[in-house]
């Protein structure tokens, strides 16, 4: 009647084991650590940095106790544990000096951090610990506005020049180019001419909305160039992912272990830096600025140039990131402030290239630059806190204007890494920091400890009242109670999810609705009790009954806890989550573990006669003992 079937029972012991296996890395403590991260933009990380950095230590005499590398999605870093901070100490002083060849123009950003101690086998199944967030940790918090108008200012710049582009290399005459806010409007002389032009704009721009319209006058023929909802979309969200981008690149340089940079509502970004205390430095590293110039080489040298060669007036040498030197002119012919946009694609032959749109300013000077230089180089220069370096040389083959194609990229890997430097060398559209806030390490210290504290005595409160006032039962609800919490820590260290008050307090709030539903169980096995019901029929009828109860209260709880997630932010966003994820491990426990548990204790018993849950109060005033309730027919 009270029995699992193995499979239950087996599925229980997995729920266990994930249980312990991921909630054990919160135990581990952190180690002193070094990060390594890229300090240009053009260089990249990749594995092979682990081996040299591995091997400037073995030189150095110093043990480290991991070297681990890790990609987030826009670039990767390598990470040295060590075992006390004096080495931590001796090992960033080594690997500076092994990675950075040249001091005063640094390839690679080496800051101390922290890392877990959690094992390696733990970490290659990802179980890892839960990042605490600044109110836990301390740090710095900014929300900052992009400003979206200079962003669709600048798009709709670019389609006016790429529009005026367009028509001239197809030979088409207009009348003039003008601009009304987000429209763009073209006038022509006859009919003939404005479908022709309508006909060669819409197969290049194909986000763009092109409508007739009649002019003043009965010789004005106009056509209305504007971008389609969708696409004045994207470029919102281009503009900010841009941002976002740039400032993920920056954040790196202050070491911060575990940053938040995520975009919040449609044009605001979240950026969180716990650890860091040092609001000046911060705020002068998100707001840097890194920018892009067009040079052209200097004809004047000739044969292969090095570090020796004599460089002309009005000239300067640089490195591109290919190693090739090279002497440009001092003049730029056009500034990343002309470039509207930047994508890969592909050429004529179908090998990875990169379209650039520049706009009106840009395509005249490039015009002008470019006319009488077919067949020679001219190079991109990417300049990051005062030191330039040359992203690529190409061969000028035909005069380049407010569209052109950099071809020659290898690979489809290499073509996007340009456009998105040449997009993300310096921000996509202005930005304001509307907020800002300080939280100190002991700060974050003393929240840890209350926090825990809390939950803990909430605890110890909630296993005593149970035990006494169910007994045996009560200790199952303990019990599977204990297990709802492994769960929910185990579930948002796989997560990765970030701990902060507000989650500590949804934790909190998930064992107290988790033991309510236990509380429900008991209760309706006295109600069947107390009806004359044997005790087997009793646990059988008990749990049968009160899961509807349970289930009707759990989902209308997560209903709300949906809201707070899809319509809140922050800190009412991580309470929602962490809010959900306890409802669901609530039930589980509460339902499917306490039963398994109750089974395997009484379920065996073929002549059960009493069961272990407290006083049963009958309705006329009268109370029975558990221990006296006999088994009826």
């Amino acid at each position: 009647m009270n029995r699992y079937p193995l499979w239950k029972y087996l599925l229980i012991l997995i729920a266990l084991v994930f249980g312990g296996l991921y909630t054990a890395p919160n135990f581990f403590g952190e180690s002193p650590a070094v990060q390594i991260s890229s300090a240009k933009s053009t260089v990249k990380i990749d594995n092979s940095l682990s081996d040299r950095v591995e091997q400037a230590l073995q030189q150095a005499g110093l043990k480290d106790n991991g070297i681990f590398y890790d990609f987030n999605g826009l670039q990767g870093t390598v990470r040295a544990r060590f075992a006390d901070t004096d080495t931590q100490f001796k090992a960033k002083d080594v690997i500076e000096k092994a990675l950075n060849t040249d001091p005063t123009d640094p390839t690679y950003t080496v800051a101390f951090n922290l890392l877990s101690n959690t094992p390696k086998w733990m970490q290659s199944l990802n179980a890892l610990p839960m990042y605490l967030g600044l109110d836990l940790r301390g740090g710095v918090h900014f929300l900052m506005q992009v400003d979206t108008k200079a962003v669709l200012n600048k798009r709709i710049q670019g389609l006016q020049s790429s529009v005026r582009a367009i028509l001239r290399d197809k030979e088409i005459h207009h009348a003039g180019i003008s601009r009304e806010g987000d429209v763009i409007g073209i006038k022509f002389r006859d009919a003939e001419t404005r479908t022709a032009a309508k006909a060669a704009l819409v197969t290049q721009l194909t986000d763009v909305n092109f409508v007739d319209v009649v002019g003043t006058e009965a010789t004005e023929f106009n056509l209305q160039a504007s971008l389609k909802p969708e696409a004045l979309k994207a470029v919102v969200t281009e503009g900010v992912k841009q941002n976002i981008s740039a400032l993920s690149k920056r954040v790196n340089e202050l070491g911060v272990a575990e940053p938040i940079i995520q975009q919040q509502g449609p044009d605001r970004i979240v950026v969180q830096l716990p650890g860091v205390q040092d609001v000046a430095r911060a705020k002068e590293i998100i707001g840097r600025t890194a920018t892009l110039e067009v040079r052209l080489l200097d004809d004047s040298v000739i044969g292969p140039v090095d570090t020796n060669t004599p460089v002309p007036f009005g000239a300067e040498l640089f490195k591109s990131n290919r190693g090739e030197w090279l002497i440009l002119n001092k003049d730029p012919v056009a500034t990343g402030d002309y470039i509207t946009g930047a994508s890969a694609s592909f050429d004529e032959r179908q090998q990875p290239a990169v379209s650039v749109d520049m706009n009106g300013d840009g395509g005249r000077k490039m015009r002008e630059a470019t006319r009488n230089r077919i067949g020679k180089r001219m190079a991109i220069v990417l300049f990051e806190k005062g030191k330039g370096e040359v992203l690529i040389a190409p061969t000028i083959n035909a005069e380049l204007g407010s569209r052109f194609i950099i071809t020659g990229m290898g690979t489809a890997s290499a073509s996007a890494d340009l456009a998105l430097l040449l997009r993300a060398g310096s921000l996509a559209a202005p930005m304001e920091i509307i907020e800002e806030r300080t939280i100190g390490p002991q700060l974050g210290v003393e929240n840890i400890k209350q926090g825990r504290n809390s939950t803990l005595y909430g605890f110890a409160a909630i296993s005593i009242f149970m035990i006494v006032y169910y007994m045996l039962f009560g200790a199952f609800s303990v019990l599977a109670l204990s297990v709802n919490l492994l769960l929910l820590v185990a579930t948002l260290s796989l997560l990765q999810a970030t701990l902060t008050l507000p989650g500590i307090a949804a934790i909190a709030l998930a064992l107290g609705m988790a033991i309510d539903a236990n509380v429900l169980i008991n209760e309706r096995i006295r109600e069947e009790l107390r009806g004359g019901k044997s005790p087997q029929k009793a646990i059988e009828e008990g749990f049968g009954h009160a899961w509807a109860t349970i289930l009707d209260s759990n989902v209308t709880t997560f209903i709300v806890g949906l809201a707070l997630l899809i319509f809140g932010s922050g800190p009412i966003k991580g309470f929602a989550v962490v809010h959900c994820l306890g409802i669901l491990t609530s039930i589980f426990s509460s339902v499917f573990v306490s039963r398994g548990v109750v089974n395997l204790w009484y379920g065996r018993q073929k002549k059960l006669t009493s069961l272990s849950i407290g006083q049963i109060w009958k309705p006329t005033g009268d109370t029975v003992d558990t221990t006296d309730v006999t088994k009826q027919s």
